[in-house]
């Protein structure tokens, strides 16, 4: 989810490239530091700990980019190594024996080793706060065979935790750098935390005793905007070098000049989804919640409220699953059939959304298609992340409410009868733990009818699927076209 902040372009410029120290000896030439890149986001993390604060904020900055995992996705969705350089599954398909890089350190100077693995993995459970920790709970025991090899065993087979190991979970933290997540994180990632200025922007400077290969550039400033257009006008005026995800898509052509600027455009995991309260009425009702499914012309809200950028899904699975199938075929839009299922009833609901450009301008056109059908929507924005997290996430205070589920692969989110939605159905969790544990044929079969289960219940409406849409100033190079996981990774961005 995204971020608020207005930048002024003056003074010393986020993207000004400095001379580093002098000479070395007698008469030598200086030698240009490293450049920066501002990047523009929206929806400021309202801190810095992912262990124990919901939202995609906080590892969309720091995941991969301060903290490490032994493992984590590339841009094709593909588990590769990180700081575990292989690893080894048993037979039976509950032993996994990580092998780890050697001198890494965390960015505190303390050595990383087999123990912190231990202690990482075990605090999920001990620590966590988030409700996705309950995805490691497949894990029996971690134990440490030596300085450079962990051994995890699991209760029983799972397909889903290796995917888990290369999401937040999986991030590796130091026996003594955990103090302090909120302010102060501690990581093995190329880039450490530099000042964070609430309200304004977070600077990652480059981390000097990183293991990997350098960043190219010397720091990362992640400007928060509060609107798409203070963050365009940012772009236009040198403020930042990128727009991480495009607010107004509309606004595309003022960056049409390839001589300035260029555009990237791929896919996300980033369901937009139509919450609504399983547990209260009119939503505890099957019937209202499926009428509401088909007064909702997807092509249009699109079009009208994403400029047809993004996807038609239809349920909470991304094209880039191997269980994914199209389920827009289950509710067409049929206003008729709407006003059916309502028996003539007329609603009145409560809309309560984040004040994000995507959900409001969702809602809008929500709002004005259900008033065809007699659901009357009053919507209610609400500041994000604090008072949507606290008011919808948390109480679950809300009839319908707008949000992007950016999260890889979590539609067991679903399984949660206190999650938000409030959607109870035992046989539901029963698919997911078959496809979990069975073999990779059993888990595409499995989640594809979970998927179907959750289309045919109406659990939610699913708007679109969110698209990764990256404006840059030319020359900027290593732009993730892809947003498949939680993070937005800056490793490989440089400047030409």
């Amino acid at each position: 989810m995204r971020r608020i902040g207005i930048w002024i372009a003056v003074g010393g410029l986020l993207l000004s490239t400095a001379a580093c120290g002098g000479d070395s000896g007698g008469g030598g030439t200086s030698t240009p530091a490293a450049p920066s890149l501002s990047v523009g986001f929206v929806a400021e993390p309202a801190n810095l700990d992912f262990t124990s604060t919901e939202g995609a904020a906080i590892p969309q900055a720091l995941l991969v980019n301060v903290y490490e995992g032994l493992v984590k996705l590339d841009q094709d969705g593909k588990i590769v190594p990180l700081l575990a350089e292989k690893w080894d599954v048993s037979s039976d398909r509950k032993t996994y024996t990580f092998t780890l890089r050697k001198d890494v350190k965390f960015s505190s100077g303390a050595a990383f080793t087999a123990d912190d693995v231990v202690f990482s993995l075990d605090r999920v459970k001990t620590d966590w706060k988030l409700k996705i920790k309950s995805q490691l709970d497949v894990v029996d025991k971690v134990e440490k065979k030596d300085d450079s090899t962990a051994v995890v065993t699991l209760k029983r087979p799972s397909n889903g935790f290796l995917y888990s190991m290369a999401t937040r979970l999986g991030a590796m933290f130091s026996r003594t750098g955990v103090a302090d997540l909120a302010n102060k994180p501690v990581g093995t990632g190329p880039y450490v935390l530099g000042s964070w200025r609430r309200g304004d922007s977070i600077q990652l400077n480059a981390n000097p005793s990183y293991w990997g290969t350098k960043p190219p550039l010397s720091s990362i400033t992640l400007k928060y905007f509060k609107d798409a257009t203070a963050m365009n006008n940012a772009l236009l005026t040198s403020g930042i070098d990128v727009i991480s995800s495009v607010q107004a898509p509309e606004s595309l052509q003022q960056f049409a000049d390839p001589n300035r600027f260029q555009t990237v455009e791929g896919t996300t995991n980033g369901e937009v989804v139509l919450s609504m309260n399983n547990a209260r009425p009119p939503f505890d009702d099957k019937k209202t919640r499926q009428a509401v499914r088909h007064a909702i012309d997807h092509k249009a809200l699109l079009d009208t409220a994403w400029a047809g950028r993004g996807q038609l899904i239809g349920s909470m699975v991304s094209p880039t699953d191997p269980w994914y199938e199209d389920r827009t075929v289950d509710y067409p839009y049929d206003p008729a059939k709407a006003k059916e299922l309502l028996g003539g009833k007329t609603l009145t609901v409560k809309m309560r959304i984040p004040n994000l450009p995507y959900a409001v301008a969702s809602a809008q056109v929500v709002k004005s298609q259900l008033a065809q059908v007699g659901i009357t929507a009053d919507i209610e924005p609400l500041e994000f992340p604090a008072r949507w997290l606290d008011v919808v996430f948390k109480q679950g205070d809300y009839d319908m409410s707008i949000i992007n589920h950016v999260e890889p692969r979590d539609m067991g989110i679903f399984a949660d009868k206190s999650y938000y939605f409030r959607y109870d159905n035992p046989e539901f969790g029963k698919l997911l733990a078959s496809a979990d544990e069975g073999t990779e044929q059993q888990q595409t079969d499995d989640l594809k009818k979970a998927a179907k289960l959750l289309s045919d219940d109406a659990a939610a409406d699913w708007l679109f699927l969110f698209p990764n849409l990256i404006v840059a100033k030319k020359g900027v190079t290593g732009l993730p076209k892809n947003a498949i996981a939680e993070s937005f990774d800056f490793t490989a961005l440089a400047k030409q």
